[in-house]
């Protein structure tokens, strides 16, 4: 019996041992691609003509779309700083999903919108439309009303209102830089291939000061969960996401800030509504429709087009984030299960497809398991102290390497956090974040693991408080 018991812990130390070793490695690649990727387009970004851009009659028009439901506290800053997007030619499409709140009528009363009869074919199906506002004094503005049908419904009604080749998606609570638009349309225009999505990257403002819905003065924000957020999300869209672009295999971009050709979206039916993460089954539902009617297509994911957005305050707030996206990304793997290791796929069928379904999806409850069963075997005599030293390095030593790693590479490219106190808190959470929360982020993903093989679809709310300093001036309006 005592030998079964020592088989079985040497069983799943073995997977858990796996599980981090292949992981680790493939972040090391990507780590590897992202520092050249990065660097290469920081250093082109220096020249990049984006005055051209702005004055070129060949540069799209664009549609940004906004989804919001119950915004009345953020949506008249967030269309604000949107009408003053740097842009030659684009349109604001408000689409209220629904609210119960005042969102409407703050959206009525501060544009001086009325409504009226606009053409409207639905094209990708949503939830029936109740009504247009428009101000013929301010053409770049229109607020749709519909009944309430999620994000993905939402985004349908936008794109079949929108006259622009391109759109962009909005979240309603974020701010977009002045000419993060001009910089994520660049690598569309200077393509020869036809770019179908453009994705930039999601800041945290927690800390931030806006002034008429823009970003007045970076700062950290104070709390530690806010700062570990900062520092995960550096991560993630400085190693993760250019390192997938480098090699042509982008599987997720931001629904919070993303520039989408629409004629390809209607043609390949549009947002599914059966996922919770209608961003994540975009991007495969576009690579399939593209590989399977043999089209000439790129994605594109770039560092320095930058949308600032809120993130949770509380852990209860987080933990309903991390299950939900969590619970959206194994909904869309097995939604498109049939891509994973098909060569007709490429480089994203074959590695990217594989890593986000066994290692981002399913790794993580893994991952999680092996929190408690790494310390618990070892105390219990069931594992060589070399094997504990190995896997305590794999799990904490070697994410704290990235981490440093993804500040330090922020602070050479990027730099947008120009205070020298700000740099140095962000290298010591980026040394601390693998210790105690990224184990508690794990935990909240392999609840959303749960929740999917439980059968449980349910999109969990995130209640934001409002940025710090989100307040408007008003004689500034």
């Amino acid at each position: 019996m005592h030998n079964a018991i020592l088989h079985f812990f040497d069983y799943i130390n073995a997977i858990v041992l796996v599980y981090f070793l292949v992981t680790n490695v493939v972040y090391t690649v990507l780590m590897v691609f992202s520092l050249y990727s990065v660097t290469m387009h920081s250093k082109s970004a220096q020249h990049g003509a984006y005055a051209d851009l702005l004055e070129s009659p060949v540069t799209p028009p664009v549609a940004l779309i906004v989804p919001a439901h119950n915004e009345e506290e953020a949506i008249v800053q967030t269309v604000m700083s949107l009408l003053e997007i740097q842009f030659p030619e684009k349109e604001v499409i408000v689409v209220d999903d629904g609210s119960t709140d005042g969102t409407v009528e703050r959206l009525v009363n501060q544009f001086h919108l009325l409504r009226m009869d606009l053409i409207y074919r639905q094209v990708a199906p949503c939830k029936p439309v109740f009504a247009f506002y428009f101000n013929p004094e301010r053409p770049d503005l229109i607020v749709i009303s519909k009944e309430n049908g999620g994000k993905a419904d939402a985004l349908n009604a936008g794109i079949n209102l929108a006259r622009s080749p391109y759109f962009c998606t909005v979240d309603a609570d974020s701010i977009i830089e002045p000419q993060a638009l001009l910089r994520l349309m660049a690598p569309v225009v200077e393509s020869s291939v036809n770019t179908i999505v453009s994705g930039g990257v999601v800041r945290i403002a927690n800390g931030c000061t806006l002034r008429n819905g823009r970003i007045v003065d970076v700062n950290l924000p104070k709390s530690w969960l806010e700062r570990c957020q900062v520092v995960e999300y550096i991560r993630t869209f400085l190693f993760g996401r250019p390192g997938w672009n480098f090699l042509n295999a982008t599987f997720i971009c931001s629904g919070a800030f993303c520039l989408l050709h629409r004629e390809t979206v209607l043609e390949a039916g549009g947002f599914s509504t059966d996922t919770v993460t209608e961003d994540i089954d975009i991007i495969a539902t576009l690579h399939r429709f593209c590989k399977k009617n043999h089209r000439k297509y790129r994605m594109v994911f770039t560092t320095d087009p930058i949308c600032w957005t809120e993130a949770p305050h509380s852990v209860g707030m987080l933990a309903r984030q991390r299950r939900r996206w969590q619970l959206g990304l194994m909904q869309t793997v097995m939604k498109h299960n049939d891509m994973i290791f098909s060569p007709r796929y490429g480089l994203m069928g074959l590695l990217s497809m594989p890593f986000h379904a066994y290692v981002e999806a399913i790794g993580c409850t893994i991952e999680a398991f092996g929190t408690f069963i790494i310390p618990f075997t070892f105390l219990v005599g069931a594992m060589p102290f070399s094997l504990f030293i190995m896997l305590m390095f794999l799990a904490f030593g070697y994410g704290t390497l990235l981490s440093v790693g993804s500040v330090l590479l922020e602070e050479t490219t990027l730099r947008r956090y120009p205070k020298v106190r700000d740099v140095f808190y962000l290298v010591l959470f980026a040394m601390i974040e693998n210790i105690g929360y990224r184990q508690m982020v794990t935990m909240f993903r392999a609840q959303g693991v749960i929740q999917y093989f439980t059968g449980l679809k349910k999109w969990e709310l995130v209640v934001h408080k409002g940025v710090e300093g989100r307040m408007l001036v008003e004689d500034e309006i």
